[in-house]
């Protein structure tokens, strides 16, 4: 008797998932519990394995294509050779999955229905690259505005000879086909072999997203669309940070700066718990947080994911640092649980290991913000009056205007401000 092997939904925001890989081949008979193939969802790629006995006997999705939790992958029969001639899959229809633009357009209530009031309603205007341009000659462009004749243009293409290199004999010093039979004068100055491009300019390919690409991206387009961000940003001086995190290390003690942002943070939140809310955009209400839990964002190769800090505010340094690290290392290899990643009040998000000076983070709803943490930079600051070699580093707060004023949010990034300008506080 055939059967259908449909997309199932491996993590509770999956809405498609991407075969990777096939691990068995048409034909072949598969155990229950045997691994059967690879699905990237939105947060990592899972092994999927078979729930049912059978024979493989035609795979419908093939690698690299992307489905709906619920379209058939495959058709199974329980005997080898039982005909699937005429057997239609079941499962939901494969329908295309919405464009970005139709997920966020409001749908449009009944009359009976109460409706949350939008200011508007956004359609994604459309953005596709232009053509490479096949015309486009590097040799005769790259010679700038040097007079030439076409056919002195035509040798000097087919010897590889830079035109900006010859002088030329013609009238008004216009460039010849003599002249290109010269060569190169020996008095002209050359700058290096010169390689000429292969490819059109504007030449490009395009590559389907991940699915957790899709989500990241969806979700900070919502983000930036609908929500009223304000930024604020404000620089501490960083080298007392720098000193206390020598003298652990001299100590055995091995911290990050981000560790102490996130324990700063964590009191910072307790002290100023505005700051610590959300909004629910489906009924429209304020989210007051009674527990402080802090996402850290994690790049990962198909995107970013954000592992939580749970109660990060009872939590002291060295339990900070060592969770942090255990979350990061989970989130790259694609191992978190579903409540190590779902939730969270208020998130951090760090680009000093790059060196990156400022920067302003898109919050992550439903939460009200997000702190951007600079790279901490060297520098002239001035102290007692004298310009004096200092480290600084730039915080930039970003809140959602509905739920948080801008004096809350400044008087939260003063306080995060002093904590870590006396980072012995983060200790205690």
């Amino acid at each position: 008797m055939p059967f259908t092997v449909t997309m199932p939904k491996l993590s509770p925001t999956m809405e498609e998932g991407t075969i990777v890989k096939w691990r068995v081949k048409e034909g072949s008979f598969v155990k229950t519990g045997e691994l059967l193939l690879e699905i990237a969802t939105d947060k990592a790629t899972v092994e999927h394995n078979a729930l049912d006995e059978g024979y493989l006997r035609k795979i419908l999705l093939p690698e690299g294509k992307s489905a709906r939790v619920g379209e058939a992958l495959a058709i199974f029969t329980e005997q080898a050779k039982e005909s699937i001639e005429g057997y239609k899959p079941e499962g939901i229809a494969p329908e295309p999955i919405k464009k970005e633009e139709e997920k966020m357009a409001p749908t449009p209530a009944a009359s009976t229905t109460t409706q949350v009031p939008t200011t508007a309603s956004f359609q994604q205007p459309s953005f596709a690259p232009e053509p490479p341009l096949a015309e486009y000659r590097f040799e005769e462009t790259a010679a700038g505005t040097v007079a030439a004749s076409p056919l002195s243009k035509k040798l000097a293409r087919e010897k590889g000879i830079d035109l900006s290199t010859i002088k030329g004999s013609g009238p008004g010093g216009r460039i010849v086909s003599s002249d290109i039979d010269k060569g190169l004068p020996e008095a002209m100055v050359s700058f290096g072999k010169r390689e000429v491009p292969t490819l059109a300019p504007g030449t490009y390919e395009e590559e389907a997203l991940s699915p957790m690409r899709k989500i990241v991206g969806r979700r900070l387009q919502e983000s930036k669309t609908f929500i009223p961000h304000f930024y604020l940003t404000v620089q501490v001086d960083a080298d007392q940070m720098v000193s206390l995190r020598e003298e652990l290390k001299l100590g055995g003690v091995k911290i990050t700066f981000n560790d102490l942002v996130l324990r700063a943070t964590a009191l910072a939140l307790r002290e100023h718990p505005t700051v610590n809310s959300g909004y629910n955009s489906v009924n429209g209400t304020l989210i007051r947080f009674k527990t402080i839990d802090i996402a850290i964002a994690v790049s990962l190769e198909g995107g970013l994911i954000t592992p939580i800090i749970r109660h990060a505010d009872y939590k002291n340094l060295g339990e900070i640092s060592s969770e942090a690290k255990w979350l990061a290392k989970k989130a790259r290899e694609g191992k978190l649980s579903r409540e190590e990643y779902t939730g969270g009040s208020f998130t951090v998000s760090n680009l000093g290991m790059y060196g990156v000076s400022e920067f302003i983070a898109v919050i992550n709803p439903p939460q009200a913000a997000i702190l951007a943490v600079a790279g901490i930079q060297e520098q002239p600051v001035v102290k007692g009056g004298q310009i004096v070699k200092g480290s600084t580093l730039a915080l930039t707060l970003s809140a959602d205007h509905r739920v948080i004023d801008g004096a809350d949010g400044a008087q939260f990034l003063l306080t995060l401000k002093k904590l870590l300008e006396n980072p012995s506080l983060l200790l205690v």
